[in-house]
């Protein structure tokens, strides 16, 4: 063989070599990943460790001692706390949107650097395809010797680099920006929730400054007549704690959520509120929780669309932190009347307005259900613990009525 062809020959295959390499190189990017990154001001870690610092202050208080003094403290200490919730939720929100301002502008920037490379890359692969592209075999029959050939080899390992190179950051661009993309609506979407938790906590501090003042409405600021009611109270849990405990035994605590025929029957051992808490305390729903079952229904009955557990869930409805209902009922929408006056609450039933009524179950504790009809003491009722629609006669007697309520 010739010097000439074997020289040739050398040149086709490192040519050959040259395009395996491109080829592969075409097919065998991968996307790379942009880790995601997550701002955290000073303000907000600032805000953070108080608000834990004030949620463990605020369990250290109630937790202390019953005293009105105490009381007060926990309240304006959880008043800190749900405006420090605020401040860190309204940060964040700064924060985001700022972020996601600036994410827009790369975003821009991406997009236009995707176009420009792609643009790129599309002129090079003509070119090279008009330069090289018959592939090795066509450029070594298209040379005139093997100088021209080299100098086309060299040409076409230089663009094909080139290409290679402008390859990737086309990839790269086309992850970046679909990492920006991610990253965008995932801060849009953390903005939202946030703006939502701000209401959440606007509405609670409203409330949180309401109970307060509640409290020292109905206690004048007296830490003897805190006491007293205090007292009071507990006697009340108590009594229907005795009455839950008394009827246990023959049926569950806790039921399948219970159908409502009429439309606005409510169980308080429903297992969709029946283990919530009783306002801030500890007490449950399905053991003490027939008043405020019976308020529930009253106001279901008048068009409002409210539960057991809406009526549980609102601190300002309860004396302190006990279970107790304050009066009047639900910040004033039930109105209450000690004794029992069977002309009254006839007459509210004979206007097509139910009645809730306490009733004493001897040793058994106390109860709360809701008359819906009748008259004379034959009535027809909603018991929160034993079903809709019973005849009170079966279950209690007139003589057993302390208190009755109705709606305003």
């Amino acid at each position: 063989m010739s010097k000439n062809n074997i020289l040739f020959t050398s040149i086709f295959l490192l040519l050959l070599s040259v395009s395996f390499v491109w080829q592969g190189t075409v097919h065998a990017q991968t996307p790379s990943t942009t880790p995601a990154t997550t701002d955290n001001s000073s303000r907000i870690k600032e805000l953070n460790d108080r608000i834990v610092e004030l949620e463990g202050k605020v369990s250290d208080l109630r937790s202390q001692g019953n005293s009105l003094s105490s009381q007060i403290d926990a309240m304006d200490n959880q008043i800190k706390l749900t405006e420090y919730k605020i401040q860190s939720n309204e940060q964040q929100i700064m924060d985001l949107t700022l972020d996601i301002d600036s994410a827009g502008k790369r975003m821009e920037n991406l997009e236009d650097s995707l176009e420009k490379v792609s643009e790129t890359l599309l002129n090079r692969i003509v070119a090279t395809y008009q330069n090289g592209g018959g592939g090795p075999m066509q450029m070594l029959l298209a040379s005139g010797d093997a100088e021209d050939l080299i100098t086309k080899a060299n040409y076409l390992r230089i663009v094909q680099a080139h290409d290679k190179e402008l390859l990737y950051n086309t990839q790269q661009a086309r992850n970046d920006y679909a990492n920006q993309k991610s990253l965008l609506e995932g801060k849009k979407k953390k903005v939202e929730d946030l703006k939502t938790e701000l209401q959440g906590y606007t509405a609670q501090l409203d409330k949180d400054k309401a109970t307060k003042q509640e409290l020292l409405s109905v206690t004048k600021n007296d830490e003897a007549r805190y006491q007293r009611m205090l007292s009071e109270a507990r006697a009340q849990i108590n009594s229907f704690k005795s009455f839950a405990t008394s009827r246990v035994g023959s049926g569950a605590s806790i039921l399948p959520a219970q159908a409502s025929p009429d439309g606005w029957y409510y169980n308080q051992r429903d297992e969709r509120w029946g283990n919530g808490n009783m306002g801030s305390s500890g007490e449950k729903v399905w053991e003490v929780g027939c008043l405020a079952t019976s308020i529930a229904m009253v106001m279901k009955k008048h068009g409002q669309g409210v539960t057991p557990a809406d009526i549980t869930s609102n601190g300002g409805y309860f004396f302190s932190n006990t279970a107790y209902m304050l009066i009047p009922w639900a910040g004033g929408k039930i109105s209450s009347s000690w004794g029992f006056s069977q002309s009254a609450i006839d007459d509210k039933l004979s206007g097509g307005e139910p009645v809730i009524v306490g009733v004493k179950a001897g040793p058994f504790g106390t109860h709360f259900i809701v008359l819906k009809s009748g008259s004379g003491g034959s009535y027809v009722m909603n018991d929160p613990w034993n079903g809709t629609d019973l005849s009170f006669n079966q279950y209690y007697s007139t003589g057993q009525i302390f208190q009755y309520g109705w709606y305003n």
